[in-house]
């Protein structure tokens, strides 16, 4: 079980964990609110790209589950703080399904004359010609930004793949490699934990995918739980040659875990470490 003392605060995915095409997980609005008042500090990181924060948390507070905008951490607020620091004053195309300017604050768009390019997530935006002209810039020495690298995100209509399954074809194409901001890379992790005015070893991540939520973040210092939800699959658990920090059934059990209780949770609930 994770320390308690040790830990002080949690870090939440949002698809998949919390909720799936933004209806409730069963019992996840009860273990927030559980684990809330319990004390620990908590935030929670999210490669949507689709919607602004406020937006994402408007759609949690219709399903009960009571957050704040400054709360949720997405990868298009991290990319924008990135793009901000290391281009500073560029013209920046943002390739993204969805609207999400208001979390771009600060940054010039400008998709016909771009300096930087940022892929956020994929849809039908991701089409032959917009992708091919990523390519062309890349080969011009434009620089290329991606929001996250997941392989795959999960509808009510089942999995769908996203940018990451884009990226290793592009960086081919383009003779030049794409820096990548949020899940899995391990600057998301710290910024989130940082925010929460914690180190990273003093927070747990839970998400539903082994290795862009939880193997990351154990890689980033926290300490990670896998949820049986979502885009979860019991044959990459199984094949995986690194093992998460612990495995439950979902969110719900969440709080018996960090309370180190068996309770009725002991059967769902499996520490990896042992």
């Amino acid at each position: 079980m994770p320390d308690r003392g040790r830990i002080r605060g949690v870090l939440y995915d949002i698809d998949g964990v919390l909720v799936t095409s933004w209806r409730e997980i069963a019992g996840a609005a009860a273990a927030v609110r559980r684990i809330r008042e319990s004390g620990l500090r908590r935030a929670f990181l999210t490669n949507t790209t689709s919607r602004t924060c406020a937006e994402i948390a408007k759609r949690l507070r219709d399903t009960d589950i009571e957050v704040d905008p400054a709360e949720i951490v997405t990868a298009a607020r991290l990319t924008a703080e990135f793009v901000r620091e290391r281009y500073p004053g560029a013209a920046v195309w943002v390739l993204n399904h969805g609207d999400i300017e208001a979390d771009l604050a600060g940054l010039r768009l400008d998709e016909r004359r771009p300096d930087v390019v940022v892929l956020g997530g994929a849809g039908a935006e991701f089409t032959h010609a917009a992708l091919s002209r990523v390519v062309e810039l890349m080969l011009d020495g434009v620089p290329v930004v991606a929001m996250h690298s997941g392989s795959t995100w999960a509808t009510a209509d089942g999995l769908r793949i996203d940018t990451g399954a884009y990226l290793p074809g592009l960086e081919a194409a383009g003779n030049a490699r794409i820096e990548v901001v949020g899940k899995p890379a391990a600057p998301g992790f710290r910024t989130a934990a940082a925010l929460m005015r914690l180190d990273p070893a003093q927070v747990v991540m839970i998400g539903d995918d082994l290795y862009s939520d939880v193997l990351a973040a154990q890689d980033a210092g926290l300490t990670g739980v896998l949820v049986r939800t979502g885009k979860f699959r019991p044959e990459v658990l199984a094949s995986a040659e690194r093992a998460p920090d612990h495995v439950i059934d979902s969110v719900a059990d969440l709080p018996e875990l960090l309370a180190g209780s068996a309770g009725a949770g002991e059967s769902a609930v499996t520490d990896e470490s042992e």
